[in-house]
């Protein structure tokens, strides 16, 4: 039986690990049928330590435009033109194909981005579906449907159809938790809230978050200040009680009357700026996690 020293294999190990990080190439090849975009650049951008740093770019020329590079570790990055974010990447080993036109953004060749724009994808379907139903209570009203039916049958369809989707995007986030796309995908979603705060779905999915989700610098700076704030809601809510019943009991009138505004929670601690989820047109951003 042939025995090599541990002193020995290990700079081969350590020599392959360097090789196979350094060897990680991300090649972009982008078109855009968007007249607006010839002769603009493009920058790719990944947020450290809350700022956003350019990665590459290039300039768009004649509809096409291409990056190419190596690439430490896989990141989560967004395509900007000037300071407009376009659309959020996954800098990955592979040929990654960018399509950018005024109905539809795609980036598909590498298993993480075929994986992002398939949930992104499927969750702008179900958000179409909800606002359908706007047009849908118009055109049954019009047809000489009484408003309380209609109002009531609508109602539960799209109870419906927001629990399908948030059950969706609360999936996509666990299958993901090990991956750049679980907490790139949290905090896109965390980002439609007005200030961080836990919610029912977001409690319910740290339930079952590793820690290394857990410790991703974004979602655990979230998580703190979503804590610190709900401290803050439940303080402002008792003095709130305490101050009305002072005033109920010196002056006679009932609480119900009175509008106080207690002190105390900040307007917004933290916002996170991620790029819209779905494609142009725009739709009214809806979230998926209050």
């Amino acid at each position: 039986m042939i025995r090599m020293s541990v002193n020995r294999i290990l700079p081969f190990l350590l020599l392959l690990v360097l090789f196979t990080s350094c060897n990680r190439k991300y090649k972009i090849e982008g078109s855009s049928s968007v007249t607006s975009l010839d002769g603009k650049m493009l920058f790719l951008k990944t947020l450290r330590d809350g700022q956003w740093v350019n990665v590459d770019s290039a300039e768009v020329i004649h509809g096409h435009f291409k990056m190419k590079g190596r690439a430490d570790s896989v990141m989560m990055v967004t395509l900007y033109m000037d300071h407009e974010g376009i659309m959020p990447l996954v800098l990955e080993d592979g040929k990654i194909v960018v399509s950018i036109s005024n109905t539809q953004l795609i980036a598909k060749g590498t298993p993480l981005n075929d994986k992002l724009y398939e949930f992104i994808d499927k969750r702008n379907s179900l958000e179409v579906k909800i606002e359908e139903l706007e047009r849908k209570e118009a055109r049954m009203v019009l047809d000489g449907a009484n408003l309380d039916d209609v109002h009531g049958q609508l109602a539960k369809e799209g109870e419906v159809l927001v629990k399908e989707m948030n059950d969706y995007v609360r999936q996509f986030i666990v299958d993901n938790f090990e991956n750049v796309l679980g907490p790139s995908v949290f905090m896109m979603m965390c980002s439609t809230l007005p200030y961080p705060v836990m919610t029912p779905q977001i409690e319910d999915i740290m339930r079952t978050a590793p820690l290394s989700f857990k410790e991703n610098t974004l979602v655990k700076d979230f998580l703190t200040k979503a804590k610190e704030n709900m401290q803050l809601i439940e303080e402002q809510k008792r003095m709130k009680r305490e101050c009305l019943n002072i005033l109920s009991r010196y002056s006679g009138i009932p609480v119900c009357h009175y509008v106080f505004i207690c002190p105390g929670l900040r307007s917004s601690p933290s916002l996170y700026t991620f790029p819209a989820m779905h494609s142009p047109p725009p739709h009214k951003p809806r979230s998926c996690l209050p």
